[in-house]
Parts: structure tokens; C-alpha cells; sequence
């Protein structure tokens, strides 16, 4: 077990919630006593966390091999390496969000992979289908979370290891509902892994620099990635269907804004467009959809 205090207001739900990938995730739950577990696949192997908030402190609870690298990377998981305070709201929506979210830090996982893989699977489909690909994958090639959340009522699962995704059949991809073309960039992925997890230890921009070498990997999922592994406050998420749209509405009143037009409201966030981003995200500020959702396709019953 590891106690921890951060310094200042921490909403663990704001903090690790983008490492969750659907509802049903079998990676990631949040109990009602308002526990988040997770089950990770780290450098010393697979290990659980359980973490919740008691009398302004954090006790983190983590069994497995990979128990102590878990406890050890805690404080920068909830945020301990961001710094919310170098950020100065400049549009009236973005210090309100600030004002009601004062829990908001940027989560640092120090992992590659685990958030490469379902950012993949998130290419040019609904949120619905991806969620269902990475539910359906690691639960099927995984294997249990270690401690008490791999035999609970629902149990939890770690992500299958990059041998495992490579042998994963051509059938069970389609099974999934996953496209050739999203294998085939998940199987270059872990063919490089251990090269993709040393960017961990590199800047932002280099590390996206990497990650994009492999083919398909192009810069919406490396800033999804560095989002997560990195922290990186000014990763801004380009190529993405809704969030130039949800972002020229909230500052401009612009629903029709493209990514250049994104990019130009975000100027004034320079170093922290991604934190803005969130709290745009977070203040509720969202046209009124007027086109029809994208249709989804599962390629599995095909």
C-alpha cells in the first residue's frame, strides 16, 4: 500500500477517466465506495491498482509483478508531474470549466502500448465499435488481473502482451469487427514495441515523432497516446470528426471550424491547447448535432 497527498484539489474520475475505453472496459472499473481499479501490463508485468481518496489524501493498493511499479509511478499517474497552475484561462467558457473542475490534472501512465492500441482500434469508427473491439480482444487474449479484481463477480483483465497481439488470428480481428487496415497498424505496433515504450522517456514531440514512423500511426493517435503516456498539456487532438466543430462553438461560436480554425482559437493556449481542449470538452459547450451519426458497420457479421 501506498499513501500519498497531493497538492491541491484531485477528482480521481477527471484524472483517470480518459485511460477508461467504454463502460464495459475490462481493463479499468469504478466501484461505487469510489475506488478506480486498473489492470495494467507494466515493464515488470502484469499488475492491478486500486486507488481511492480518504481525508484528502490517496491510498493506492496494487498486487501482482508489476504491484511495485504501479505504487512507485502513483503521484504522476493522478497528476503530480502537471502543473494546472502555469494555465490562464483566456475565453470566459474555458475559466468557468476551470472554476467548477478545480480536480482536473493530466494523468501520466508512463505506457505505450496500452493506449496505442485502443487509439488505433478508435481510427475512422464510432466510439461504440471500438470500445466493443478492445472489450471483445481482451478479454478474449488477455488474462486475468492479479488480486482480488481477476476473480471478482466481473473480473478484470490485462491487456494481452505484444506476442500475444501479434498471433492473434486474421478471423478473430474480423470477429471484433476490426478492419485490415487497423490490424495491420496494431501488428506493425507490436512488432516495435519495446522501441515505442523508450519514448516514454522522451519529450512529447519526439515521442509522437516516433510513433509516427510505423505505418498508419499518423498525428490524431500519437497525441491520443502522448495525452495518456506522456501528460502532455499541449498534445491537441487533430483529425478528430467532432472536436474542431465542439471548439469553434464554445470560443467562436463556430460549429463549422476545421483544424486550422481549431488550432487558430487555440493560439492563445500555446503549451496547454490539450488541457484547453479538455475543459472545452468539459463545460458542456456542444452544438446541437444537425447531420446524422456515422453509421456503424460491424464488419464481423459480414
Amino acid at each position: 500500500m501506498r499513501r500519498w497527498t497531493p497538492q491541491g484539489p484531485l477528482d480521481l474520475g477527471l484524472v483517470l477517466g480518459p485511460l477508461r475505453r467504454g463502460p464495459a472496459d475490462p481493463t479499468f472499473r469504478a466501484t461505487p465506495d469510489g475506488s478506480v481499479w486498473r489492470a495494467c501490463r507494466t515493464p515488470a508485468g502484469p499488475g492491478t491498482l486500486r486507488v481511492r481518496a480518504h481525508a484528502g489524501e490517496v491510498l493506492g493498493e496494487a498486487w501482482g509483478p508489476g504491484a511495485q511499479w504501479l505504487l512507485d509511478g502513483l503521484p504522476e499517474l493522478l497528476g503530480a508531474a502537471d502543473d494546472p497552475e502555469a494555465f490562464v484561462p483566456r475565453h470566459r467558457v474555458v475559466a468557468l470549466a476551470r472554476h467548477r473542475r478545480p480536480g482536473l490534472r493530466l494523468t501520466r501512465t508512463g505506457l505505450v502500448l496500452e493506449s496505442l492500441i485502443p487509439s488505433v482500434l478508435e481510427q475512422k469508427v464510432t466510439t461504440d465499435e471500438a470500445y466493443r473491439a478492445w472489450r471483445l480482444l481482451v478479454r478474449r487474449f488477455g488474462e486475468p488481473a492479479p488480486g482480488p479484481a481477476g476473480v471478482s463477480e466481473r473480473p478484470m483483465r490485462v491487456m494481452p502482451t505484444a506476442r500475444t497481439w501479434a498471433l492473434i488470428p486474421s478471423w478473430e480481428w474480423h470477429r471484433a469487427g476490426v478492419d485490415d487496415k487497423r490490424a495491420s497498424t496494431i501488428l506493425r505496433s507490436v512488432r516495435v514495441a519495446a522501441r515505442l515504450e523508450q519514448a516514454v522517456g522522451m519529450p512529447a514531440d519526439e515521442a509522437r515523432a516516433r510513433l509516427e514512423v510505423v505505418p498508419g500511426v499518423g498525428p490524431w493517435t500519437s497525441a491520443e497516446v502522448v495525452q495518456r503516456s506522456h501528460g502532455a498539456a499541449d498534445a491537441v487532438t487533430v483529425g478528430d470528426l467532432h472536436l474542431p466543430g465542439i471548439v469553434g462553438w464554445a470560443l467562436a461560436g463556430d460549429r463549422h471550424a476545421d483544424d486550422a480554425g481549431m488550432l487558430r482559437l487555440l493560439e492563445p493556449y500555446a503549451g496547454q491547447r490539450h488541457r484547453a481542449a479538455r475543459l472545452i470538452l468539459l463545460s458542456g459547450q456542444v452544438p446541437a448535432r444537425r447531420a446524422p451519426k456515422m453509421p456503424r458497420v460491424d464488419i464481423g457479421l459480414l
